[in-house]
């Protein structure tokens, strides 16, 4: 079984995000948030908070405790999304453009242990 948690129009571009996905794409849930809290970057907030609603998901979704069932983190990726223009003054009369980015997390969770073998004992 999966779950899936989507954070979108995250203030900062896919690239710096990357760095942290990379980080915790394959890990187990509790290794995973481990990783993130020990991260000196600002994109493991984010994705601390995405983990956690994606295990609530699961949680809802199957009516399971997450503990139980080895969750892992099975795909994970950050997309670039829309770029917000804006302009600086520059000298001579001439403006600079300035690119603010934002991404598209999408996170899917699933477990390791199977819920039909774990019910029927």
């Amino acid at each position: 079984m999966e779950a899936v948690a989507k954070l979108k129009n995250v203030p900062m571009s896919g690239r710096k995000m990357r760095l942290v996905v990379d980080l915790i794409r394959g890990k187990a849930l509790n290794e995973a948030l481990n990783i993130l809290k020990f991260t000196n970057k600002e994109a493991s907030e984010w994705l601390e908070k995405l983990l956690l609603s994606a295990a609530a998901n699961w949680e809802v979704k199957s009516g399971n405790s997450p503990e139980d069932f080895g969750l892992f983190v099975k795909e994970i990726y950050a997309d670039e999304a829309t770029v917000l223009k804006r302009f600086r003054p520059a000298p001579h009369g001439r403006a600079h453009r300035i690119r603010k980015r934002q991404c598209h997390v999408t996170l899917v969770v699933t477990n390791k242990v199977a819920l039909e073998e774990s019910v029927e004992a």
